[in-house]
Parts: C-alpha cells; sequence; structure tokens
C-alpha cells in the first residue's frame, strides 16, 4: 500500500460486511500485472483491533464497479511486467468471494510468499546464468595486450566464481522445489536461494560491466550492440528485481 510497507498490520485498506457483499475501500500499490489480470487476490483488514489477525482475503474479479486503475509505472527494470495500483472506492464484492474465513488473510498471504520465493530465486537463477553467458562470450571476443582476456587468470577467476556461484545457487532453488513438488516443510529452504540469490544476479552483470571497462558506461553502445544491450538489461533487472524489490532489507 501507499503508506505500508513489511507491517502487515498496519494494512489501511478495509473490508466492511454489508449483508450480502463485502465493502471494500482503499489503495493497493505496486501491483504486478495489475492491468492485465482479469482478477485479483485482496487482502483488506475486517477487524482492525485484531491487527494481521484481522486481514482477510477476497477474489476481485476485473473490471467491477469501485475498482479503478491507477497510471502505469514507468520502472527501471522488470518493463515486460506492467505495475499500477488498484484503487477500491465502494467496492462491492459477493460475499462468496470470499478465502476461507474471515481473519485467515494473512496466513494465506504468508504461504504464497514461501513458494513465490521459489519462483523469485527461478529468476535470479535465470539472470545469473545469462549474464554469466554474456560475460564468457565477451571475455571470448575482447582482446588485450593481443589475447582474448579470457586467457588471463584474473579473468578466469573471476568467470569460474561466478559458475560456482551460479551451481550453488541452482542446486539450492531445485532442493527447494523439490521438497514442496513433495509436499514436505519447505517454508525456511525457499530462504536459502534467496539469500544467494540477491547477491548473484547482481554479481554477474557487475562483473560483466567491469569486463567491458567503459564501454558499459555507454548508452549509444549498449543501444548498438546486442551484447551490451543483454548486460545492461541483466544488470537493471537484477538491481530492481533482487537488491531492492525482493529484498526485505530494503523495504
Amino acid at each position: 500500500e501507499p503508506g505500508n510497507g513489511s507491517d502487515a498490520g498496519a494494512a489501511a485498506t478495509t473490508a466492511r460486511d454489508d449483508g450480502d457483499c463485502w465493502v471494500l475501500n482503499g489503495t493497493k500499490a505496486w501491483i504486478s500485472n495489475g492491468r492485465e489480470s482479469t482478477a485479483s487476490i485482496v487482502f483488506a483488514t475486517t477487524d482492525k483491533s485484531m491487527k494481521h489477525k484481522g486481514i482477510s482475503a477476497f477474489v476481485v474479479p476485473k473490471p467491477t464497479g469501485g475498482l479503478s486503475l491507477g497510471k502505469l509505472e514507468q520502472k527501471l527494470g522488470i518493463r515486460g511486467s506492467s505495475t499500477c495500483n488498484l484503487i477500491f472506492e465502494d467496492c462491492r464484492v459477493p460475499k462468496q468471494n470470499l478465502l476461507g474465513s474471515p481473519g485467515h488473510g494473512f496466513k494465506i498471504a504468508m504461504s504464497s510468499l514461501d513458494a513465490g520465493r521459489i519462483g523469485i530465486a527461478g529468476q535470479a537463477l535465470g539472470i545469473a546464468q545469462a549474464a554469466f553467458e554474456v560475460a564468457v562470450r565477451y571475455s571470448q571476443e575482447r582482446k588485450a595486450f593481443g589475447s582474448p582476456i579470457a586467457k588471463m587468470q584474473t579473468i578466469q577467476n573471476k568467470l569460474a566464481d561466478m559458475d560456482c556461484r551460479i551451481e550453488a545457487s541452482r542446486l539450492l532453488t531445485w532442493k527447494a522445489a523439490a521438497l514442496k513438488d513433495s509436499d514436505r516443510q519447505y517454508t525456511r529452504r525457499p530462504r536459502w536461494p534467496n539469500s544467494l540469490h540477491q547477491k548473484q544476479p547482481l554479481l554477474c552483470p557487475t562483473r560483466r560491466f567491469k569486463f567491458s571497462a567503459a564501454w558499459a558506461m555507454f548508452k549509444t553502445w549498449a543501444l548498438n550492440d546486442t551484447t551490451g544491450m543483454l548486460a545492461s538489461r541483466k544488470f537493471t533487472k537484477a538491481r530492481v528485481k533482487f537488491s531492492v524489490w525482493s529484498s526485505p532489507g530494503k523495504f
């Protein structure tokens, strides 16, 4: 929400029981795919005195009366997904659209976050792998002192370190996913790959930029050269998604 970060108990969006329906009021901010989705799961407070235990979850179809969309946000990265506010003004939702029971919204949100962290880890892994492949290709093409820089031990050490970290991240991600698929307890497992991934997807594109030295700083090169464009996209996506967006420490 515009005035609320990780403190779920401070959520200002409310849902009022009005006979055969719930009436929602409030604003949800930074909603991914807010313009494309045909429905949203909305968490709203039904009992303020209960704090996070007074939050309930509702399925709100789109379009519906009382629900409007905010402006399309112009983000630094992750531009393939639209982001906007959802604005509820006396939005009436049928009683049967309540998910679970009143007050179970926080529990529903936490369970979805556990599974979502595995998806976030997969995204981080993909960005890191793609950035690593660009770095390897560039190190083979870029020459210094008459030879590709890939033959320099310092560059080889950096590439080997990136490759090792990526493989460790991949195994952690697969383990968390396997535990979920087998219906075993996995709540703390997704935090392992995320903890490593928050640094890894930034490390690879950052080192890739350092390999290319000043070239990476020129927008014209990044736009006209495929390798540079790929590197710049990986860097901005990693910076937005994993250094700020998915990092609780940055809320």
